[in-house]
């Protein structure tokens, strides 16, 4: 068999909203890499929120991030785009006008300012997470290195700044409460396709696991989209073979399908 390039999305995938992550799921990832195919993280979070041992710890041949801004492979970056700084100082104006509580992030670091999440509890979870790598918005706009950026949708506020925005990002609405901006052209398919240009890999060779919505481009992209049995109905609508929930073995159910382990 030749080797093949398999990526895998984070959250509700790989571990579950505690951060758990399956025994069965630790030892499919191991066996995978064993058998001599490559294992990606490929996720909506930023390089900056990738700091968990945990997730770390299975092992990943390369990070594609920030929906497909960020690719490293042995830990080597190999591909950033970042936005301009003009256009990021543009954007925290506009989205502080219409009062809508922002996470932008970047490479390297976090930015918000915590006084908008105070009631959040997504807030609180990245201050406990990053620590000093969590910076204010406040102080740093002129500074500030990021690639795509994630908001509160509470309200009416966020569709009349959608009209602002649409030009240069593609918004990935996951609920009634967040969305995530994208710079156009960019998704997690973008990132795969750049990452397989880059190591020579050919898409015919190419797996996918994912459960949401920012999921769905890279579902379709790949030779074989895989969706969680938990996933969404528009993951599991865009993938080519549904396997069991994550806490189902999911993961280790859909490599064995496709004969990537044994």
């Amino acid at each position: 068999m030749s080797r093949k390039a398999v990526f895998f999305d984070i959250d509700g995938t790989l571990w579950d909203e505690h951060f758990v992550i399956p025994e069965s799921t630790k030892e499919a990832i191991r066996m995978l890499r064993e058998n001599g195919h490559l294992a990606f993280l490929c996720s909506g979070r930023t390089r900056a929120f990738i700091q968990d041992e945990r997730l770390l710890a299975l092992g990943f041949d390369g990070i594609v991030a920030g929906c497909g801004t960020w690719i490293e492979m042995d830990g080597k970056t190999l591909f950033y785009k970042k936005l301009e700084q003009e256009l990021i100082e543009d954007t925290i104006h506009i989205l502080k006008e219409y009062g809508i509580p922002t996470v932008y992030e970047g490479s390297r670091n976090l930015y918000m300012d915590l006084e908008e999440f105070e009631e959040d509890p997504y807030g609180l979870r990245l201050k406990e997470t990053l620590g000093e790598d969590l910076l204010p918005v406040m102080g740093n706009e002129a500074i500030m290195e990021i690639s795509k950026f994630s908001c509160s949708t509470p309200d009416d506020a966020y569709l009349k700044v959608l009209s602002h925005l649409e030009e240069n990002f593609t918004p990935l609405v996951h609920d009634a409460a967040c969305a995530e901006f994208i710079p156009k052209g960019f998704s997690k398919a973008s990132g795969i396709e750049k990452t397989c240009e880059l190591l020579g890999i050919e898409k015919e060779d190419t797996y996918a696991f994912g459960d949401s919505i920012n999921d769905v481009e890279m579902l379709k992209h790949v030779q074989h989209g895989i969706a969680m049995g938990n996933g969404t109905k528009a993951a599991k609508e865009a993938a080519d073979y549904i396997t069991a929930p994550l806490h189902e073995d999911g993961i280790y159910k859909g490599l064995e399908h496709f004969g990537l382990i044994s």
